[in-house]
């Protein structure tokens, strides 16, 4: 199989993110045949199906889904709000979803990471997530399961993740997130 690419979409918009810090940790230690590229979704004016209607989707809209469709595959990682996802990760997904009947992200295969000062990881944000993504028909990785709290406790002052049992999950996440896509590509 030749690389797969693979889009990212990082929910947290902070220059100094740590759900970024975690995504950067999963790339670098990924098999060689994967190729990332991070999406910025914080540039995406917040969606409204009357500019659909109206025939004015911003370009922006348009740019993104353009560029999602050229991917094999979505990782996704969000930070916690308010025990859901970020509204910049919904509004990426309701932008790439519309208009009805062309969602740009059916039947891309899927991984889910969450991130969370605090100690559950980021399960809800994670589990609300899952449930957008299926109903979008994405097949979502089942496991392992990638829920990173406490993340201030495995992120040195430099922002790097020097913790040697998470830069070791994160390395088994996406040695199985390939197996995954290569399971679900047709």
């Amino acid at each position: 199989m030749s690389n797969v690419k693979i889009a990212v979409l990082v929910g947290s918009l902070r220059k100094k993110s740590f759900t970024k810090t975690v995504v950067e940790t999963v790339i670098k230690n990924s098999p060689k045949e994967m190729e990332y590229t991070l999406i910025d979704i914080g540039v995406l004016p917040i969606y409204n199906q009357d500019l659909e209607s109206e025939n004015r989707e911003p370009k922006e809209w348009l740019a993104f889904r353009d560029k999602i469709r050229g991917f094999d595959a979505v990782l996704f990682a969000t930070p916690e709000h308010n025990r859901s996802v970020p509204a910049a990760l919904k509004n990426a997904l309701d932008v790439g979803s519309r208009p009805y009947g062309q969602n740009v992200f059916n039947a891309k295969p899927a991984a889910v990471i969450s991130v969370s000062p605090g100690a559950i990881g980021g399960f809800g944000a994670n589990h609300h997530l899952r449930q957008v993504l299926a109903f979008l028909n994405m097949p979502v990785m089942a496991q392992p399961e990638a829920y990173i709290g406490n993340v201030m406790n495995v992120i040195n002052p430099d922002g790097a993740i020097t913790n040697e049992n998470t830069v070791g999950f994160l390395k088994v996440f996406a040695e199985s997130f390939l197996n995954h896509i290569k399971n679900n590509l047709k």
